[in-house]
């Protein structure tokens, strides 16, 4: 009895976004919520909660589905203000435009601490652009207390060309569980290749055009000109589900290499198969702190990113790992046929990576960062 009452006083933050589904996005709110137990956590999506809410293990969190249809979402005012004067959070974080009007409700219900996170452009707005974008959220960020920008192009267009003062933009970078994805030579199961005997190009993405999942199949497809000799035991694995799987696919049959590929949509157990990648490719055409980027290179592998958003800040070019300009499949199969003939370079960069990691890129510090934001500005009661 006791423990429940502790457990109710601990602050609560709701975590409001658009979607809650397979991401790198919602995988830091699950990182979050799992790995800070000082708070009490409910997860509200505007529209669904999926089945990825099974990766949340901290006990008593809720979860919250709105169903908003397609559009403007001012009608969900009024319920989303309710909600909050039921739930009295201490904290309300949203998450990208997508989610960033309901600052306004937050605002209406008086919670103590509003915070807004940027985590990388919309799909429509790549670059962040857009004036309108940009002007729907100095209106919404009015009443938000601090804003969470999860790189420096992100924390330069929110003081920037947003135009929110400096003092209010925090930075924090994304952080890998390094005891969790770690070099392991033991694959799962259904693994169907050979160390070894196989060199495997891998991906972990939503297979949508943000991605540019089919960039990546043309990259590797490339390969069979740039490396001759090598391409019989080249091999190509992308992880993820999303529109784009089918054409990836028909694309790889067409092409002949259906058999030297595996894409077997979303998994949980990304963990177990990025550490048998030998290279990391990440070809979309937008990022923030990518999430799975820090992932590869946390179980070792040697990465390949595009020159976009948050990617320099892992990948400094020729150290540890190779960068290429966007939405350029030639560039990319360049880049990767420098490390599919280059072992040494290849392992080189990988375990340049894996230091790079853990010096930098550390969970724990990630969730330190949080945790100080939520409970430093909190009110003297608590919330």
């Amino acid at each position: 009895m006791l423990n429940e009452v502790a457990a109710f006083h601990r602050p609560l933050v709701v975590h409001l976004l658009h979607r809650f589904d397979t991401g790198g996005l919602e995988n830091g709110v699950v990182n979050i919520i799992n790995h800070l137990p000082a708070f009490r956590h409910a997860v509200v999506a505007v529209t669904e909660i999926t089945a990825f809410k099974e990766r949340v293990k901290a006990p008593g969190t809720q979860f919250i589905s709105l169903h908003k249809s397609p559009g403007q979402g001012l009608w969900l005012y009024p319920r989303v203000y309710r909600l909050l004067r039921e739930l009295r959070p201490a904290v309300v974080h949203t998450r990208n435009l997508g989610a960033m009007e309901f600052q306004l409700p937050a605002w209406a219900a008086r919670v103590p601490l509003r915070v807004h996170s940027e985590h990388g452009w919309d799909t429509n707005d790549l670059g962040g652009v857009s004036r309108a974008n940009q002007r729907l959220r100095r209106v919404y960020g009015a009443g938000t207390h601090r804003f969470v920008a999860l790189s420096k192009a992100i924390e330069s267009y929110l003081t920037g060309p947003v135009g929110f003062a400096r003092e209010r933009v925090l930075r924090i970078c994304n952080g890998v569980d390094t005891r969790c994805f770690a070099p392991s030579e033991v694959p799962p199961a259904d693994w169907p290749f050979r160390r070894g005997e196989h060199l495997v190009v891998g991906a972990v993405g939503r297979m949508q055009a943000v991605k540019d999942p089919l960039n990546l199949v043309d990259a590797f497809l490339r390969l069979r000109e740039l490396c001759p000799a090598d391409w019989p035991r080249l091999r190509l694995v992308m992880l993820g589900g999303g529109p784009l799987l089918e054409a990836a696919l028909e694309r790889l049959a067409q092409a002949g290499a259906a058999e030297q590929a595996w894409l077997p949509g979303d998994r949980g157990d990304v963990a177990r198969l990025l550490s048998q990648f030998d290279i990391f490719a990440l070809p979309s055409q937008a990022e923030g702190i990518s999430n799975t980027l820090l992932e590869a290179m946390a179980c070792g592998c040697a990465p390949v990113a595009t020159d976009v958003g948050g990617n320099p800040e892992l990948v400094e070019e020729g150290v540890n790992g190779l960068l290429v300009p966007a939405r350029d499949s030639k560039e990319m199969a360049i880049a990767l046929a420098r490390l599919v003939t280059d072992p040494v370079l290849r392992q080189r960069m990988g375990a340049a990576s894996l230091a790079r990691v853990r010096g930098q890129f550390s969970l724990d510090g990630m969730v330190a960062a949080y945790g100080r934001l939520y409970a430093g500005a909190l009110p003297r009661s608590g919330g």
